[in-house]
């Protein structure tokens, strides 16, 4: 079943096929990062449930760059019309928001909160190598050796970035940052022991934290994770400001009617929650939402943008 999600986002656009063309328009759901990451097939799976729901045509358009940038601003300037979608994520509606100087949309005004899809557990990893067992043992070290070790990120203001300073900030320890260009090139330096730390997405980390070449330290979730049932939660440890997972989710340009937005949202929640699609989510480390209005989905944004702006004050992180 993975194999066959990968081959599906190996393009960077897809038409998925729809019961009946009840709109008369197909729908287009803008995707602002590239085939094949989790974003990219969490939207596939879900964009092609929707259509079925919806009896329409839903494009599947990857606009990747600038941290997201790109293609949340081509949402944001799309006709309010209720055919353009975006899929919001923690990086594009909190991260870019703080620590961008200028951002070619805004990430409250520019649009209409349709739902929240599934959330994402974080984790922290670190390579096998280390010698570290768990928590405990790593803030050890950190203590014993001050600004000795460095944890990588896939570059200055990433979502990676924040977790690690909200991580220092909340045990009063030092690392010494590193960005890479890109998550590839960070997560195979950490294997190889270049650097001591990552803060990841279980979705990306579980299949090196299965090969065993990455430890996980914890996770951030409410309660432990049936991939993971040995890692303790960030909450477990007493660190509940890094508890707090990712999430992606659906959002329309700003004045989009709100009959648009309820029958979207409609759509979405039933395409997350059909039948098998729970379990197709988990195999990827996601999970399905507790959200259930647009209006709540709106709350949330606003609080993570707060929360991200807070952390990236902390740790002077500002991106031209």
């Amino acid at each position: 079943m993975h194999r066959r999600h990968l081959l599906l986002a190996a393009t960077s656009s897809l038409v998925l096929p729809a019961a009946a063309f009840a709109q008369g328009k197909p729908l287009r759901l803008i995707v602002p990062f590239p085939p094949g990451g989790a974003t990219d097939i969490t939207a596939r799976a879900v964009g092609e449930q929707m259509g079925r729901e919806l009896g329409q045509t839903v494009i599947i358009e990857n606009r990747a760059g600038a941290g997201g940038s790109i293609g949340m601003a081509e949402v944001s300037r799309a006709e309010p019309d209720g055919l353009t979608l975006g899929v919001a994520t923690l990086s594009t509606h909190g991260v870019n928001p703080a620590v961008y100087k200028k951002l070619p949309y805004d990430a409250e005004k520019g649009f209409a909160p349709v739902a929240e899809l599934v959330k994402a557990p974080g984790v922290l990893v670190v390579p096998a190598a280390l010698g570290v067992k768990d928590h405990a043992a790593f803030l050890k070290l950190l203590q014993e050796q001050p600004g000795k070790l460095s944890y990588a990120s896939p570059g200055n203001g990433t979502i990676g970035h924040l977790w690690g300073e909200l991580f220092k900030s909340s045990t009063k320890t030092f690392m010494l940052h590193i960005p890479y260009r890109g998550a590839a090139p960070a997560i195979n330096d950490l294997i190889a022991g270049q650097v001591q730390a990552y803060f990841d997405q279980v979705a990306s980390a579980l299949p090196h934290i299965q090969s065993g070449r990455v430890r996980a330290l914890a996770v951030s979730w409410p309660q432990r994770l049936a991939q993971l049932p040995e890692v303790p939660t960030f909450g477990e440890l007493g660190l509940q400001s890094n508890n707090v997972p990712s999430w992606f989710g659906l959002v329309a340009p700003a004045g989009t009617p709100e009959a648009a937005v309820l029958r979207l949202h409609a759509a979405a929640m039933k395409a997350v929650h059909a039948p098998g699609m729970a379990e197709r989510l988990a195999g990827l480390g996601l999970y399905a939402t507790d959200l259930t209005t647009p209006a709540q989905f709106g709350i949330q944004i606003r609080k993570e943008i707060d929360r991200m702006r807070r952390t990236a004050r902390f740790a002077r992180i500002e991106v031209d």
